[in-house]
């Protein structure tokens, strides 16, 4: 397959034509050529249009392709076609299947099953066995078959002692372990954040205290056993200034957040539509503002999509009782450049595809010659908005249907695979 992107201006900083406009030819999987005007092999196919850009190949730290077990939400298939329209070429999945992915044989039944795809899908292992809490899983072993960190996702460990277990063990192999921080006994069976708008609509709320407590425990668990934690989707000021000191202070500590945290707020519930409610909750503006600082001075990491399929049966239903969770890899690129005031676009690919890459420990792509093609192309500036016929995932359960968006997606090279 040989494939040219014309005049494309490439934003990556490991680059070293950074910011620079370019033609990109892509020849049997890899990068032969990066030049000002390339005459074109014949048969090769051309990529034009007005502003064309291209980045390394965007990487999501979160998602649920809901398979094996809830194959009617998700499957792997269609998560990854929602991965390539969303520009993703590498997803981390979260182990909540069932069976989950608690084991070696589960985390190599889900690498065969998306080897050789446009996508490169990491199985995260869970960290207790069917993620209770109780009894820790063969990490060593899911280790070696493949997976490169380990949680319970948003089934939290709340055992301090299993955490730190757990971070002692992996410590021993290198291992990254990942909590999302959630202390149920302060969360309770709260909906959504604890706040003026949850008491006038009458909501019991979830406080940013439950989140804030377990990631204090689990930055002082790191400090203690040497360990290396990732915070889950981390949502609130105060959980920004307890990872930040936390790195100042020399703790192996990185953190991400989702991208509906980041340009939605609790008045979104008002209205009562569950399709704003996710885990953790939507916050308040002072939260969104300390967040965003944290991304541009570096306290988190990364910003990751979060994407929870869920179908009609479990969402559509009065707020109390629908499912947590939003889809986002179709839509988390434009939606993050809505922050474009606040984050240069170096920065928001940054936070989408490179950070995601070493937190995991992963190679991370370079648009440079004799390089493996791994990148998306998009037209910036480009208004388009995602009608519910266009979403490709089996779930549809998002409020950025029929929403005016920048910066449309084209299609991404991933080797020998692309999606134009």
């Amino acid at each position: 397959m040989k494939l040219i992107i014309r005049s494309a201006k490439i934003i990556d900083p490991k680059s070293k034509y950074n910011q620079k406009k370019m033609d990109v030819l892509v020849d049997n999987g890899n990068i032969t050529s990066i030049q000002k005007d390339i005459k074109a092999p014949s048969g090769t196919k051309e990529i034009k249009g007005e502003n064309l850009h291209l980045s390394p190949g965007l990487f999501d730290l979160h998602v649920n392709f809901r398979d094996p077990g809830f194959e009617m939400k998700e499957d792997l298939n269609s998560g990854m076609q929602a991965a390539t329209k969303g520009g993703f070429t590498g997803v981390l999945l979260m182990p909540t299947n069932t069976p989950s992915t608690d084991n070696k044989v589960q985390v190599e039944y889900l690498i065969n099953s998306t080897k050789g795809k446009m996508v490169e899908v990491i199985p995260a292992g869970s960290i207790t066995e069917n993620n209770k809490g109780k009894e820790m899983t063969q990490m060593f072993e899911m280790h070696q078959s493949g997976a490169k960190t380990f949680t319970d996702d948003k089934n939290s460990v709340q055992h301090a002692g299993m955490m730190k277990l757990a971070l002692q063990y992996s410590k021993t192999f290198g291992g990254l372990v990942m909590n999302q921080p959630n202390d149920k006994s302060i969360s309770g069976d709260g909906k959504m954040h604890e706040g003026d708008v949850s008491i006038q609509m009458g909501i019991k709320g979830i406080p940013s205290m439950a989140e804030e407590i377990m990631l204090s425990r689990d930055i002082e668990l790191a400090e203690y056993t040497g360990g290396k934690v990732h915070a889950s989707c981390i949502s609130t000021e105060k959980s920004v200034e307890l990872v930040r000191n936390a790195k100042k202070k020399g703790i192996q500590i990185t953190a991400d957040v989702a991208i509906h945290n980041l340009i939605l707020d609790d008045n979104k519930c008002a209205e009562f539509d569950s399709l704003y409610k996710v885990f953790p909750p939507l916050r308040q503006k002072s939260d969104i503002k300390a967040l965003i600082k944290g991304l541009k001075d570096g306290s988190i990491d990364a910003i990751c999509s979060d994407h929870t399929p869920d179908d009609v049966e479990h969402k559509n239903r009065e707020f109390d009782n629908a499912s947590f969770g939003i889809i986002g890899l179709q839509t988390a690129f434009s939606l993050a450049c809505q922050l474009e005031k606040e984050l240069t676009l170096e920065t928001i690919i940054s936070k989408l595809a490179i950070e995601p890459r070493k937190i995991l420990g992963l190679d991370v792509p370079n648009i440079a010659e004799d390089q493996k093609a791994n990148f998306f192309c998009y037209q910036l500036g480009k208004n388009w908005s995602l009608k519910v016929e266009d979403i490709v995932s089996k779930s549809k359960n998002t409020p950025f249907t029929e929403q005016e968006l920048s910066h449309q997606i084209m299609g991404v090279v991933y080797g020998n695979e692309n999606s134009f």
